[in-house]
């Protein structure tokens, strides 16, 4: 097992995400907590944080030309393995 000596050292996208999930559970305990844990100023913070770490989800709308569809048409075939054309 590696220990803190050995010169391991995570990705900058692992240590992102260990910090999202450290901010995340912060959040999470001061939400379901019967008294604040956080000030106003401590919680504006994680959330920018946050929202450079992770993607905001946003919805998307696929459209396209109908009269020139991408995909025509979709066939499905059912063959015999022994059937040589297909």
């Amino acid at each position: 097992m590696a220990g803190r000596g050995s010169g391991f050292r995570h990705n900058d996208n692992t240590r992102k995400k260990i910090k999202a999930a450290q901010l995340i559970n912060r959040l999470q305990k001061h939400i379901e907590s019967d008294k604040p844990l956080m000030d106003a100023s401590q919680v504006n913070a994680a959330k920018a944080l946050l929202n450079k770490v992770l993607p905001d989800l946003k919805a998307v709308e696929h459209s396209g030309d109908p009269d020139s569809p991408i995909v025509h048409q979709i066939e499905r075939r059912i063959v015999r393995a022994s059937d040589q054309d297909g």
